[in-house]
Parts: structure tokens; C-alpha cells; sequence
């Protein structure tokens, strides 16, 4: 029950992410600050926290094992996964955005073989159309709505960013294997990424200037709520239940409640709701996270 509680309090957090930007997108912030501020903001935080608990220094030494790798996954992984959904946000409420990035359970599944020895999880992928069916139901209620172009913008880029997640994650999860906790994987895959962010920041600069006072707060929040303590209550979680297949797969599946949120997030802002046609497409999103993660546990 705490792994299970610990999961929906994390889903809450992982919601600011798409509420704060969607926000930020309605007040005509650059999405290239939007998405670097993040980043620079959460790595003198994780510094901090891991400087304070005398956890540095075995970041360092992975790193100059492997430095080729980090900077590669961790660009992979966090360059190409939140730039991109930064982008999206510019042409979909931030529920859209939350509903279509659940495809990531969907990709991860995929790229299975292609990142271990390990079979492609045909029973997970065949029970995890029913939320490829919700997505559809969702997508098409927008494009009713929007321009081919402007959907495509909002549905392409969060394609690409739920490949790079858990490309760049699992990947790097390799290369520390059990040398490191999440905090510090986390941490390194901040660092090794500055470079990708540095080159973001300059062209946010160069495009729009110095980003705005909304803009900055807002995108702290999002490194402090999602980045910072997110990551490490859903790592916690999963940490407890590692060993239990079923109990693992009932807190992935709590992470289908970020789409709730990100509504009721919605309504305080007072954003686009979605429909009671969307509003299908999620609950059916939602069953089939519940059911792909059960059934196939």
C-alpha cells in the first residue's frame, strides 16, 4: 500500500510538468527555455542533496569510466525526451500532451530487444493497444478542432521524446548498473546533458531574448515539484516493490493518474477542458494502463 500510495503522489508531481508548461505556452514563453531552465535549475538542487549526503564523488568516478556514454544517453535521454514535449506544448492543452505521452509505456515495450537480450513482450504489447485506441480517440477529437499541421505538431515531437525517455534512461541504467542510486544517476544525466542545454539556452537567447520572470518561476517549480521530487518518490516506490512483479506493475500503472491531475491542474488555470469524447479516449487510455500492467505482470 506505501509503494502504491508513494506512485500516485509521484504521478502528482510528474503533472506540474504538463500544467506548468502549458501555462508557460499560453504567456508566449520561448519552449527552448522552458525546457533548458529545467535542467539548470535541478542540477545545483541535486548537487546539493547529494553533496549534503557525501554522494558526489561516486558520480564523478562513473563518469570518467564512461564518458562517452553519459554524455550520449544522458542527451538522449533528456535533451531529445523534453525539448520535444516542451514544443508540444505550444499546440495542445497540457491534458492532451499527458494523454499522448502515455505512449512511452508503449515504446519502452518495443525497444526491449533492441536494448537487452531480453524478448519483445508480445503479451504487454498486445494488451497495451487498448491504450494506442484511447490515444486515437483523443488525437481525433483534437484535429477536428486544429489545422493537420498544428496536430501533427503536437502529436509528433511527443513521439519523439517517448522514444529518447527510456532509450537514454535504460541505457544509462546499464552503464551504472547497481553503482549508483537514482538521485545520482539522475544528477549525472543532468551534468553530462549541460552541454545540450547550454547550446538550448543560447538559442532561446538568440530567438526571444531573456526569458521572462513567469517563465523562470514557473519552469523552477517544474525542476523542484517534477524533476527533483517526482523522480525520486516514483524511484522509491519501484526500489520497494522491485522484487514483486505484480506490486511493481500496480505502480506503473498508478502513473496513469498524472493525466487526472493534469486536468484538475487544468481547471485551476482555467485551460481548455477537454470534451466528454476525449474525456472517453482518456478513460479508456487509462484502463489500458491499468490492464496491459496487470495482465502481463
Amino acid at each position: 500500500m506505501n509503494a502504491f500510495i508513494l506512485g500516485i503522489t509521484s504521478a502528482l508531481f510528474f503533472s506540474i510538468t504538463f500544467i506548468l508548461n502549458e501555462h508557460i505556452s499560453s504567456t508566449q514563453g520561448n519552449f527552448l527555455w522552458t525546457a533548458s531552465l529545467r535542467y539548470l535549475f535541478m542540477l545545483p538542487i541535486l548537487f546539493l542533496i547529494l553533496l549534503s549526503k557525501k554522494q558526489i564523488s561516486e558520480v564523478f568516478e562513473c563518469i570518467k569510466e564512461y564518458p562517452i556514454k553519459w554524455l550520449t544517453w544522458s542527451t538522449v535521454g533528456f535533451g531529445l525526451f523534453y525539448v520535444p514535449l516542451c514544443f508540444a506544448a505550444n499546440y495542445g492543452e497540457g491534458w492532451l500532451v499527458a494523454s499522448t505521452w502515455q505512449i512511452t509505456i508503449i515504446t519502452g515495450a518495443l525497444m526491449t530487444p533492441f536494448i537487452s537480450k531480453e524478448k519483445m513482450p508480445m503479451t504487454f504489447l498486445k494488451l497495451s493497444t487498448i491504450i494506442l485506441l484511447g490515444i486515437a480517440i483523443v488525437q481525433f477529437e483534437n484535429f477536428k478542432a486544429i489545422s493537420l499541421k498544428d496536430g501533427l505538431y503536437g502529436i509528433i515531437p511527443v513521439i519523439v521524446g517517448a522514444f529518447a525517455y527510456p532509450l537514454g534512461n535504460r541505457k544509462m541504467m546499464m552503464v551504472v548498473k547497481n553503482r549508483l542510486n537514482s538521485t545520482q544517476r539522475v544528477f549525472g544525466m543532468t551534468l553530462c546533458s549541460l552541454p545540450f542545454w547550454v547550446i538550448i539556452s543560447f538559442l532561446g537567447f538568440h530567438t526571444s531574448g531573456i526569458p521572462s520572470t513567469n517563465q523562470i518561476v514557473s519552469s523552477l517549480f517544474v525542476a523542484v515539484f517534477s524533476g527533483v521530487i517526482a523522480t525520486t518518490i516514483f524511484f522509491k516506490a519501484t526500489d520497494s516493490v522491485k522484487h514483486n512483479p505484480h506490486k511493481l506493475a500496480i505502480v506503473e500503472a498508478t502513473q496513469a493518474t498524472e493525466i487526472v491531475f493534469t486536468i484538475l491542474g487544468g481547471v485551476v488555470l482555467g485551460t481548455n477542458m477537454p470534451t466528454s469524447f476525449s474525456i472517453l479516449g482518456i478513460g479508456i487510455i487509462m484502463i489500458g494502463i491499468v490492464i496491459s500492467n496487470l495482465k502481463s505482470a
